[in-house]
């Protein structure tokens, strides 16, 4: 074999592994566009944990007032529940249909 012809060989090994390293690189299991769309993934899923942590804690001071004060509960059982206190008058006001 002539040193020519192992060059040659040397050369199309050489460029098929540097291809298939490419495709590895842009298509194949922890690609570019993976990581890429996993990187979304994970921005989207950190908002979501945002907001929903800001809403725990809401709730928790909603807890921790119900817990707390006679003012929200009552306040509460008032405006979800229709309660009065004892000597109270309630009145309720009826809108008239409209007419068509």
């Amino acid at each position: 074999m002539s040193s020519e012809l192992k060059m040659r060989l040397s050369l199309c090994a050489l460029g098929f592994l540097l291809l298939a390293l490419q495709l590895q690189l842009w298509i194949g299991d922890g690609s570019l566009a993976e990581v890429f769309a996993l990187q979304r993934e994970i921005k989207a899923q950190q908002h979501e944990n945002g907001e929903l942590r800001e809403r725990n804690l809401a709730l928790a001071a909603e807890v921790k007032d119900l817990k707390t004060a006679l003012d929200a509960v009552e306040e509460r059982a008032r405006l979800e529940l229709g309660m009065i206190r004892e000597g109270e008058v309630f009145y309720r006001v009826v809108e008239p249909a409209p007419l068509e």
